[in-house]
């Protein structure tokens, strides 16, 4: 896990709100606070702190010797875990991208409602490394929630880069503009609207796919789909672990409370496998 210097959380405010598709929302943020926010780190994850219902900004934790010191439990924020879409040190903007889905979660919540001068908090950034840059062939794989990390990758990686990129979507409104190099054809799957956890979309995209023995695989999005995927990455196509980033963003049906110890135990199952290939 890559991590900057630690520091505390950071109070920051919209400057921007920009709909990208019906159901995709970037958000600018801004703030003395954000001074010293790391370059380089589209793709990484953060925390974003949101204020309780009965607050209108957050209370942040500070930082003490041992981690952060949280305020009490009626004051604590809410934590949600994001993707660095931009960060632009000159203009001292912070970009997050959120799938919208009504006031159905506290962080779509916030983000339908943000006005300019609304105020969140920003914890981090922090990330494993999001591709293998020495693979001669990338995958990407993801939805919507993934669009961001995927996006950062495609803008690392350089022009000859050849590979594929396969994206599930709701419907055919979702689908957006995706810049990449001419080799990496970008290819959209609609569900048209059917359940993301019961999709099987993806995972046959893949299976299809004619591809070298070893690429490195960039994979995110709804938890069900990356499991699946990475199981079958791992076990039928002898994936080494170290060139492959899984992540499960989220659950459907599920908050990400509920889902939050499901989500480490997965993220540990993938170091241990990563520890046996080392061993």
């Amino acid at each position: 896990m890559s991590t900057p210097t630690r520091t505390p959380p950071r109070l920051l405010r919209v400057r921007r709100i920009t709909d990208l598709t019906p159901h995709m929302r970037r958000i600018t943020l801004a703030g003395d606070a954000l001074a010293g926010f790391p370059t380089g780190t589209e793709g990484w994850h953060i925390k974003l702190m949101l204020p309780q219902a009965h607050q209108t900004e957050p209370v942040l934790p500070t930082l003490g010797p041992d981690g952060p010191i949280w305020p009490p439990a009626d004051q604590r924020p809410i934590t949600r875990t994001y993707t660095v879409a931009a960060y632009d040190p000159v203009a001292g903007e912070l970009d997050v991208e959120f799938v919208m889905h009504g006031d159905n979660g506290p962080a779509s919540s916030w983000a339908l409602h943000a006005q300019p001068g609304t105020a969140i908090g920003v914890a981090g950034p922090a990330a494993p490394a999001l591709f293998q840059p020495q693979a001669d062939w990338f995958l990407l794989i993801g939805d919507p929630s993934a669009l961001p990390l995927i996006k950062a990758v495609l803008g690392q990686l350089p022009a000859s880069a050849q590979g594929t990129v396969l994206i599930e979507v709701p419907d055919t409104t979702e689908i957006q503009p995706l810049p990449a190099p001419s080799g990496m054809p970008v290819r959209w799957l609609s569900r048209e609207g059917r359940p993301a956890g019961e999709s099987r979309q993806l995972l046959a995209a893949v299976q299809a796919l004619d591809w070298p023995a070893t690429p490195s695989v960039t994979l995110a999005g709804e938890n069900s789909q990356v499991v699946a995927i990475r199981d079958w990455l791992i076990q039928s196509r002898a994936v080494p672990r170290r060139m492959l980033y899984a992540v499960p963003y989220w659950k459907d049906q599920q908050t990400e409370e509920a889902y939050h110890q499901e989500r480490h135990r997965i993220m540990d199952e993938l170091e241990a496998l990563a520890e046996e290939e080392a061993a």
